[in-house]
């Protein structure tokens, strides 16, 4: 089952906010589309920042813009807020990790639009030892038959909310 299962960022962010979520993710179960949270997203990934270059899908990795100047590359990951800003910056810092064992090294920003926000991420030594320890942890849970419960105090706003309450 774990050849069959290759960690994403979205799933290392959702992984972060709630691990059900994660392995629902990655059992390829897909959220209820017309949930207001996603037209959101979609919303702000489409209009915001229109001059950069966008969507670079690349096996495990989806960059939501790239700007490279002058040789230097930096890659930067739309948020619709900063609420889950460590969420956010470990998707980031996964991208941005995958990028360099393929031989790519880069820089990397979090934006949050609607808050006119920038926050410059740089991947060092602690920041892959963390993110190493993180992706055994989500492979631990999303190699499970079973998800994990979910939050007991309750879940926050989520694509999969129905699925989780029913």
């Amino acid at each position: 089952m774990v050849e069959e299962i290759k960690i994403s960022g979205t799933i290392v962010y959702s992984f972060v906010n709630c691990p059900r979520e994660a392995w629902l993710q990655a059992h390829k179960i897909i959220p209820f589309q017309d949930n207001e949270l996603l037209e959101m997203g979609r919303l702000i990934s489409e209009n915001a920042y229109a001059r950069e270059m966008k969507k670079i899908i690349l096996d495990n990795i989806e960059i939501d813009l790239i700007n490279v100047k002058e040789g230097n590359i930096l890659i930067g990951e739309v948020k619709k807020s900063s609420k889950s800003k460590e969420s956010a910056r470990l998707q980031l810092l996964f991208y941005m990790y995958e990028l360099k064992k393929r031989g790519i090294s880069v820089n990397g920003v979090l934006l949050f639009p609607k808050e006119k926000k920038r926050v410059y991420v740089k991947l060092g030594e602690e920041e892959i030892e963390l993110l190493d320890q993180l992706i055994a942890s989500i492979l631990d849970t999303v190699t499970q038959p079973y998800p994990p419960k979910g939050n007991p105090k309750g879940c926050g706003p989520c694509s999969y909310r129905e699925f989780c309450q029913s």
